[in-house]
């Protein structure tokens, strides 16, 4: 292939948007030392990323995925679930634990909407001054 162009991309990634994207993604992967999967041919990294999209040496899906995982700051790490018996076992355990501590460890304030309007209605309004 002599000359790519997004004609012949397109069939692979159908947005034009998202091909540009993965193209200069593989572009910036390959100028930091990735792997190329075509012969160069004196081309430069956009050429072969493109080329590479073009000839299904890479997919785009594959692409897309490392894209994303490269853009994100905080990566989530999925925990394998917990089956059902030893989710029931934590629950009781956590039951147990709590009978043991003492109450008064930990104390929050309770407050009821009765409670809070009487104490909104006791503020003082600020006094006006002829500052302002």
């Amino acid at each position: 292939m002599a000359r790519v162009t997004v004609e012949d991309c397109i069939d692979k990634v159908d947005n034009r948007f998202e091909l540009v994207l993965l193209a200069g993604h593989r572009a910036r992967l390959i100028s930091q030392g990735a792997q190329i999967t075509i012969p160069r041919d004196n081309d430069k990294n956009p050429v072969v990323a493109l080329r590479e999209i073009a000839d299904e040496t890479l997919s785009p899906g594959d692409l897309k995925e490392d894209l994303i995982h490269s853009l994100q700051k905080h990566v989530e790490v999925d925990e394998p679930e917990a089956d059902g018996d030893s989710i029931t076992d934590q629950s009781t355990a956590a039951v147990a634990s709590d009978a043991d501590e003492p109450e008064d460890s930990i104390t929050f304030d309770r407050m009821t909407e009765e409670d809070l309007l009487a104490g909104i209605e006791g503020l003082v309004a600020p006094e006006k001054s002829d500052d302002y």
